[in-house]
Parts: structure tokens; sequence; C-alpha cells
């Protein structure tokens, strides 16, 4: 059965974007110190990116609008909209736990849950989340999207490992 992944940056108080979804404070403590790349190494195990339309949306306008930055991989994004898809992006309106069901069960390397924060809530909740590697990133926000919500029962991790740098500290937990 197929690992499905969470790996996303949240500040130090647990938000994923600021009170106007923007994301430009995603960086270590110091700009002219260049950042471990641990997102290629991340890439190697998963073939399967699932994403909500405010992450998409995001991507196509502001962070890569010339191109499709996950063009190597098979994207899901979940959204109310009736789109078409394309050759490497589907638009779905199955709810997130049933789409993870469904792709656990095919052949392929891991599914990684790149966001927003309701797909990544609802997910936690039904504890369909097998590795949580979050980058914490050294700034307060005070407000904004959070990354968890509340969840109706407590989900026991187990600490895999830990890397710091710029600032930065990576956890990666499993479930137990």
């Amino acid at each position: 059965m197929r690992k499905v992944v969470l790996f996303i940056a949240m500040s130090l108080d647990g938000y994923i974007a600021d009170e106007h979804g923007n994301v430009d404070w995603l960086n270590g403590q110091d700009m002219s110190v260049e950042n471990i790349d641990t997102y290629s190494v991340f890439m190697r195990d998963v073939d399967t990116v699932i994403m909500g339309w405010d992450t998409y949306h995001q991507i196509v306008t502001e962070l890569s609008p010339t191109e499709w930055i996950y063009a190597n991989l098979t994207s899901y994004v979940i959204t109310h909209r009736k789109l078409p898809s394309k050759k490497e992006i589907f638009f779905t309106g199955k709810a997130p736990s049933d789409l993870v069901r469904e792709l656990k069960n095919k052949e392929g390397k891991g599914i990684w849950i790149c966001g927003g924060a309701n797909i990544v809530q609802q997910l936690v909740q039904n504890d369909l989340i097998d590795e949580y590697y979050i980058s914490v990133i050294p700034t307060v926000l005070g407000s904004g999207i959070r990354l968890f919500g509340t969840t109706p029962d407590e989900i026991k991790l187990k600490l895999i490992s830990t890397q710091t740098y710029n600032g930065i500290i990576e956890l990666i937990y499993t479930r137990r």
C-alpha cells in the first residue's frame, strides 16, 4: 500500500499562510545563507501530489505562472469547480479522504499532500496521513491559515528525525 505523506512548512505558531494567504515569509533567518535541499530528496519517493483549489491557484498565478512545477507527478486538484482535466492535472470533486483511500490501493510511489489546510485537516481527522514532514519556519505570524484544526481523537506519532539549518527545524514523524 502506498504511503500518504504531508510535506509542508508552517510558522512557529502553526500557520501555513498569513491571513491573506501569502507565503512570502517561508524562508530561513538569514537570506544570504543557502538552505538545504530536502525537497529533492523527498520527491524521489513520490509520484502523486494532492492539493486544493487555493493551493493550485496560487501556484499557477503567483508562484509558477509559466510552467506547471509538478509536471513529473500525477496531480489531483480537489475543487467544486467543473474544470476539464489536463494531461497531468486531474480536477476532482471527490472528498479528500475518498480520493486518498482510492489512490492508496493503486500501484505507485508515495502520495504527497501539498495543501491546503482544509484538505490536511480532513485527512488528519480520518487518520490517513502516514508520515508528517514539517518544516518549522522561524517566524511567528500571529494569525492566518492554521495547519491543524481539531481532531475527534488523539493521533500518536513517532519522531523519526530532526534537522536544523538556517533557523528552520525539519521534523519527520510517522504514525505509531
